[in-house]
């Protein structure tokens, strides 16, 4: 309604413009009584009536309207590759991503319950990859979008980042979906000049990249993967291809987590390539550490240990203060140091893996809880592989401790590789006092845990 016009700034409806309007299409005279009914939640009997809202409201807006966008029918069938697919035109990566948030919060199975599909990986990635396209979204919708309404956006989605770190992607993870519907979805579809665009689709494709996280950190994977194709676009239309290549290297961090290494190393190195003239050596060394945590999870020692090196040689290069990739400056000594501490544990270098870990997490807390807490289990695990049983799960009590106000089914994950490495060492005093300790705590109850191939983390957790 205030999109189309017909809601007031001040939060009032112009009920009588609004009865007009439908009056036109419905061929019959209504009242602002009528109106207020429908805002009031009754759905209008007659086939007809409906039909005459959703085009009053698509004459205002440029566009069609369906019924169920305005709460007044049921949606119609998502089709099962919906997100999958790497749009070719922006305007269809604005309609597909906006479909996705609807689909969403619809709670739709199909999306919800959906693994994810290796193919749409690599077709995504080589689509960014070798793109020459260079059409624009039209930016002809009747809302006037302008630099506050970016910064808007920005300050609702860093909000809301910071809300995952501290309590994880299942905690506040719908609230930002219905943000992005409601509000995002608005300005996409509204008018904007060059410079705006640029800013709004960058703004865009962070804010949906957030939901790709946060959907990845409930467990969703299916419906991450869509989220994170779809950012991977909105960049594109941004015409920023560091920030594309980020959305790649956040994609294979995903596929490592599931088990896909060979997928997850190509698309960070298809990251690298990609931003290879772009003068970011943050980026570069962040794309680096995602292609040796793959690396380390395939066993390749030597092609891990190159990348270990590329990261460290780039990182040793940033200038923070001047880097094109401003949302790497998180990615400091402690974040390479869990990095490189998750690769030598999945190497089989368990003293060197500890010695990274605790690194990472330095005398005091980072204020970053799901990081600390994924950190902490690195090294946990590290002690056990070490033999160090009763230092190993006097660690891990630690991270239950953190973890227990996340709603995280990567951390579950981290509890359950422990759960598996300390089955392997045998009962000990140790090891028993541990788990009768552990029994309180919410993340070491298996239903809480989910079995994956091979958890991940990072500060972007």
């Amino acid at each position: 309604m205030l999109e189309a016009g017909f809601l007031r700034e001040d939060g009032s409806v112009g009920l009588k413009v609004f009865a007009r309007a439908v009056g036109r299409h419905a061929g019959r005279e209504l009242t602002h009584t009528y109106v207020r009914r429908w805002l009031n939640g009754m759905v209008p009997r007659e086939e007809k009536m409906r039909r005459a809202i959703t085009l009053a409201l698509g004459e205002r807006l440029g566009r069609p309207v369906r019924a169920d966008e305005v709460g007044l029918g049921k949606g119609t069938d998502v089709s099962a590759d919906l997100g999958l697919v790497y749009p070719d035109r922006a305007d269809d990566g604005i309609t597909v991503v906006t479909e996705l948030w609807r689909a969403d919060l619809a709670g739709t199975a199909a999306l919800l319950q959906a693994p994810a599909d290796v193919g749409a990986w690599n077709d995504a990635s080589l689509s960014w990859l070798v793109t020459t396209r260079r059409e624009a979204a039209s930016g002809a919708g009747r809302r006037k979008v302008g630099l506050a309404d970016i910064a808007g956006v920005r300050g609702t989605v860093e909000m809301f980042d910071h809300l995952d770190g501290q309590h994880g992607g299942g905690h506040a993870r719908r609230a930002l979906i219905e943000f992005l519907r409601t509000d995002l979805a608005g300005l996409l579809n509204g008018s904007y000049d060059d410079e705006v665009r640029r800013e709004l689709f960058r703004a865009a494709a962070q804010a949906t990249l957030l939901g790709a996280w946060m959907s990845y950190d409930a467990g969703l994977h299916g419906l991450a993967q869509r989220y994170f194709i779809q950012a991977l676009r909105l960049a594109e239309s941004a015409e920023d291809r560091l920030l594309g290549a980020s959305i790649l290297d956040a994609m294979s961090h995903q596929a490592t987590f599931l088990g896909r290494f060979k997928e997850a190393a190509n698309m960070a190195r298809a990251a690298r390539m990609g931003t290879a003239t772009a003068g970011s050596a943050s980026a570069t060394a962040h794309f680096a550490a995602m292609e040796a945590r793959a690396l380390a999870r395939l066993g390749d020692k030597a092609g891990c240990g190159e990348a270990m090196a590329t990261a460290v040689r780039e990182f040793e290069r940033r200038d923070v203060a001047n880097d094109p990739a401003d949302w790497f400056a998180y990615f400091n000594d402690a974040e390479l140091a869990a990095e490189l501490g998750h690769c030598n544990r999945d190497l089989g270098r368990a003293l060197d893996a500890s010695t990274y870990a605790t690194q990472s997490l330095g005398p005091t807390p980072s204020g970053y809880v799901r990081s600390d807490f994924f950190a902490t289990m690195v090294l946990a695990d590290a002690y056990l592989d070490q033999g160090e049983v009763e230092q190993a799960c006097g660690v891990a009590l630690e991270a239950l401790a953190i973890g227990e106000q996340l709603k995280s089914a990567r951390c579950g994950a981290y509890v359950e590789e422990f759960r598996t490495r300390l089955a392997k060492v045998g009962t000990s005093p140790a090891a028993k006092a541990f788990v009768e300790q552990a029994a309180a705590r919410r993340l070491w109850t298996p239903n809480d845990a989910r079995t994956v191939p091979s958890p991940g983390g990072s500060r972007r957790s």
